[in-house]
C-alpha cells in the first residue's frame, strides 16, 4: 500500500500520470515522461496528417502511379514531338504554311548541310541561341524550311483558324506551335544586372549551381519559401503579400524591370535587389512564376535540392510534360490565395522528410535528363521529324544571309 501511494506521488510529482501502462517504482518517472512525450507527438501527427490529408493521399496516388523517366536513350521527350506535330501529320506542311508563318517568326532554310537566315532578326541574341543549337545538328538532316519565333509568346492560336507551322519555346494547350529549346540553353535570355548579357549558358549554370547545392545541407537551409522577380504577372501578388504579412513563411520581393516607373510597379514597395542563382539555394522552398510566358528561371531551381513550388501547369517548355506534380515539385494554383499558399508551405514545413524526398527526385530529374547533350538531341529528333512532314522540296532562296559557326 505505501510503495502504491509512493508510485502515485512520484507519478504526480513528475507532472503525469500513466496512462495504460504500469510504472515501477526505479523508472516510473522517465518512463511515464516519455510515454506523455510519445503520446504528444503522436497526438499532433495525427492532427498534422488529418490536416494535410487530400496533400498525404494526392502524393501517395502520385507515387504509385508514377514511372520514372530514364534519358540515356533519348526518350523522356519524344512524346512532345509526337503531340507538336500531330496537327499537321495527316496532310503535312506545304510551301503555301511556310509562306503563311512567315509572318510569325524568322525565317530559316537548311540546305545541302548549311544554314541560312533572313537578314533581320528581332532579337538577335535570341537568334544567335538558336542558330547555336542548329549550327549543332545540321550535318545530316534533310534540306527545309522552318519559321522560329523568337517572341515570348505562341503564334499559332486554335482560336483563329487552322495550325500554322511556326516553332515557338513555349505554349499553353490552346496552341499549335511547335515547341523548341529555348534559345536561353545558350544564350539570348532575360538580361538583369547580375547577368548583364542575358541568363545563357545552362551548361556552366549547371556546374555553378550544383557546387551551390551541395555546399549547403538540407537541415541547414532556411525553413522558408523564397521569390525574387519582377511583377510580369499578377499571379505573383499573394505571395508578395504573404511575405509582408508573415515573413517568417517566405521572402518573397518584387525587383525592377525594363518597364518600372514607380514603386507602384513593385505593388507600393521599393524594389528589392537582384539575386543570383546560386543564392537560391540557401531556402528550402523555391516558387516559380511564369512571367510573359514560360519562366527561364524554372530548370535552375530544381538543381539548388531546394523544393520547388511551381504555380500553374499552363505554360510550357519541352522538358515540362515529363516532369509530374507531388513527385517532383509541389503545384500551385495560379490563382492561390495568401491562405492557400501559407497551407502549402506549412505542409512542407510540417513534414520536412517528404519535401526533401520531392526536392531530391526533381533535382535529379533536371541533372540526370536536361543535360546540354539532352537539348541538342531534341533539336535533331524535332527538325528529323518535322522535315518529313514537308511536301515539297525547299529550293535555297537568294536573299538570306549564310549562318556559319563561330571560330
Amino acid at each position: 500500500m505505501l510503495i502504491l501511494v509512493y508510485i502515485i506521488f512520484l507519478t504526480i510529482f513528475a507532472g503525469h500520470l500513466c496512462e495504460e501502462q504500469f510504472c515501477s517504482a526505479d523508472n516510473e518517472i522517465k518512463s511515464c515522461k516519455e510515454n506523455e512525450i510519445a503520446h504528444q507527438n503522436s497526438l499532433y501527427t495525427k492532427e498534422i496528417n488529418e490536416r494535410y490529408k487530400k496533400y498525404l493521399v494526392t502524393i501517395q496516388n502520385a507515387e504509385q502511379n508514377y514511372k520514372e523517366c530514364n534519358n540515356t536513350k533519348h526518350k523522356c521527350y519524344k512524346d512532345a514531338i509526337v503531340r507538336d506535330l500531330r496537327p499537321f501529320k495527316k496532310k503535312g506542311i506545304s510551301k503555301e504554311m511556310i509562306e503563311a508563318a512567315k509572318t510569325r517568326g524568322t525565317f530559316y532554310q537548311i540546305i545541302k548541310g548549311k544554314l541560312y537566315r533572313e537578314k533581320d532578326c528581332m532579337f538577335p541574341a535570341r537568334c544567335a541561341g538558336i542558330e547555336h543549337f542548329l549550327l549543332k545538328v545540321i550535318g545530316n538532316l534533310s534540306d527545309m524550311d522552318l519559321v522560329v519565333n523568337t517572341r515570348d509568346y505562341p503564334q499559332s492560336s486554335e482560336y483563329f483558324g487552322n495550325a500554322i507551322p511556326v516553332f515557338s519555346f513555349s505554349k499553353t494547350p490552346q496552341y499549335y506551335d511547335i515547341i523548341y529549346p529555348a534559345w536561353a540553353f545558350w544564350e539570348g535570355g532575360p538580361a538583369i544586372s547580375l547577368y548583364p548579357r542575358g541568363l545563357g549558358r545552362w551548361d556552366q549554370h549547371r556546374k555553378t549551381l550544383n557546387k551551390a547545392s551541395l555546399e549547403i545541407l538540407w537541415e541547414e537551409k532556411k525553413s522558408k519559401g523564397f521569390f525574387r522577380g519582377s511583377r510580369t504577372s499578377s499571379e505573383r501578388d499573394n505571395l508578395i503579400l504573404l511575405s509582408r504579412n508573415k515573413p517568417h513563411l517566405v521572402d518573397a520581393q518584387y525587383t525592377k524591370n525594363q518597364a518600372w516607373k514607380s514603386n507602384e510597379d513593385t505593388l507600393h514597395a521599393t524594389p528589392a535587389s537582384e539575386v543570383s542563382l546560386e543564392s537560391h539555394c540557401t531556402y528550402k522552398y523555391l516558387f516559380n512564376f511564369r512571367g510573359v510566358a514560360a519562366s527561364f528561371r524554372h530548370k535552375h531551381l530544381f538543381l539548388c535540392r531546394s523544393l520547388v513550388f511551381h504555380v500553374s501547369d499552363e505554360w510550357m517548355e519541352f522538358y515540362y510534360h515529363s516532369m509530374k506534380p507531388w513527385i517532383h515539385y509541389i503545384p500551385v494554383p495560379k490563382n492561390a490565395d495568401q491562405e492557400e499558399l501559407e497551407d502549402l508551405i506549412e505542409f512542407a514545413r510540417n513534414n520536412d522528410d517528404l519535401a526533401k524526398k520531392i526536392a531530391h527526385r526533381g533535382r535529379d530529374f533536371i541533372w540526370n535528363n536536361l543535360r546540354m547533350s539532352d537539348v541538342i538531341h531534341f533539336w535533331k529528333q524535332l527538325l528529323k521529324s518535322y522535315s518529313k512532314l514537308l511536301t515539297y522540296n525547299p529550293v535555297l532562296k537568294k536573299d538570306l544571309i549564310n549562318i556559319r559557326r563561330e571560330l
